[in-house]
């Protein structure tokens, strides 16, 4: 399983996702409450790796992160240009709209609620993409080092 992680600095997005690609679990979390929900997740899931945008403010979160994950949690930064971007056209994929709304261009719907979730997805997937990813393949991760 891989945990998707869009960092922010009042809120984060956090996924989780296996190779297969299924999503088995997303939410937008507060940022004062999103290690203990990381720590909750490794404990549900069977989590190898954690995967972090690159942006903003990911250095800051990857130091924390190593000091409070599971050891054998290892760690890769994505590039997460353009996710947000990403992000919307996958969010009308996961979440389709229902009656009228169907008919209206996607550009022109509006989405009512954050989607650093639906990023996070996006980072998973941009991982999973990667020449070289193969499924249960470990060549391309590694724990970084404070």
């Amino acid at each position: 399983m891989i945990l998707g992680f869009d960092p922010g600095r009042d809120k984060c997005g956090v996924a989780v996702m296996g190779v297969d690609r299924r999503i088995h679990w997303h939410q937008v979390i507060r940022a004062t409450e999103v290690i203990n929900s990381v720590n909750a997740l490794c404990e549900t899931y069977a989590i190898s790796l954690l995967v972090i945008g690159n942006q903003t403010t990911s250095e800051e979160w990857v130091q924390r992160l190593l000091s409070a994950i599971p050891p054998n949690l290892r760690i890769t930064k994505i590039d997460e240009r353009y996710s947000t971007l990403e992000a919307r056209s996958r969010y009308w994929q996961i979440f389709p709209p229902q009656g009228l709304a169907r008919f209206i261009p996607q550009e022109l719907r509006s989405i009512r609620r954050p989607i650093d979730d639906i990023v996070a997805i996006v980072l998973i997937e941009r991982y999973l993409d990667l020449p070289g990813v193969a499924v249960g393949s470990d060549e391309r991760t590694h724990r970084i080092n404070p």
